[in-house]
């Protein structure tokens, strides 16, 4: 059974007097410990996608089964419930909370499964070990720099065991040498066994990935396979 499976996916926005259909029939299969990235121009239907993989929106139409199960059909409590327990999230802009210390952040989503305390302690500190940070943890985010930063939001993405790691645009706000050395953390978490999906605008940080999926009107218009993440 693949991780990711989704159907005829449609999803549509109303924009004034006008419908716009951001998603026409989107067909995917993604298997356990594929890295893939998706990429297309802005308004292509990559930021819809990717919310609707990431149970942050439905579909219209069609269906979505995570990890075997038919999210696209659950309600808001459900769908938060897949988010914290099968979705990692890395964004762009890093969504840390400034108060709070880099285990704190990472803390945050057994906060929300109710782990108890010693626990979450235990797994922030082994999260940022793997993102590199082990020493970091009592810094809160204006004392890192921008790459620490996205590596504290990274070990927070990690911390719950996720089914998949998503990332949008995740070098967007970084400057191109702390970028290369986030995209190649990203390489190693897949090297590990992680399921990663980077949706991205950039065709060298997709190149990065072993399946590319480039998306355009609301389409999947090819799905490129690739041997090796290094056979761009």
């Amino acid at each position: 059974m693949p991780l990711i499976r989704t159907e005829g996916l449609t999803r549509r926005y109303r924009m004034g007097r006008e419908t716009v259909e951001a998603l026409r029939g989107v067909d995917l299969a993604m298997e356990r410990g594929e890295y893939a990235a998706i990429i297309g121009p802005s308004g292509s239907g990559k930021s819809t996608l990717m919310n609707i993989l990431g149970c942050l929106d439905r579909p219209d139409d069609g269906s979505y089964w995570l990890n075997g199960e038919r999210v696209s059909d659950m309600g808001d409590r459900q769908l938060a419930r897949i988010r914290n327990r099968e979705i990692g999230f890395v964004f762009q802009s890093f969504a840390l909370l400034p108060r709070a210390t880099a285990a704190q952040n990472v803390e945050l989503p057994l906060l929300y499964a109710k782990v108890p305390r010693r626990d979450r302690a235990r797994r922030a500190a082994e999260a940022l070990a793997q993102v590199g940070l082990a020493d970091r943890a009592r810094h809160r985010p204006a004392e890192l720099s921008g790459g620490q930063r996205q590596r504290v939001a990274i070990a927070r993405a990690l911390v719950t065991r996720p089914s998949l790691l998503l990332a949008d645009e995740p070098t967007g706000n970084l400057d191109t040498s702390t970028g290369e050395d986030i995209l190649a953390l990203f390489d190693e978490l897949h090297r590990a066994g992680n399921t990663v999906i980077v949706v991205t605008h950039e065709a060298d940080v997709a190149a990065r990935a072993g399946r590319t999926l480039r998306v355009l009107d609301g389409r999947i218009v090819a799905d490129i396979p690739r041997t090796t993440p290094e056979a761009a």
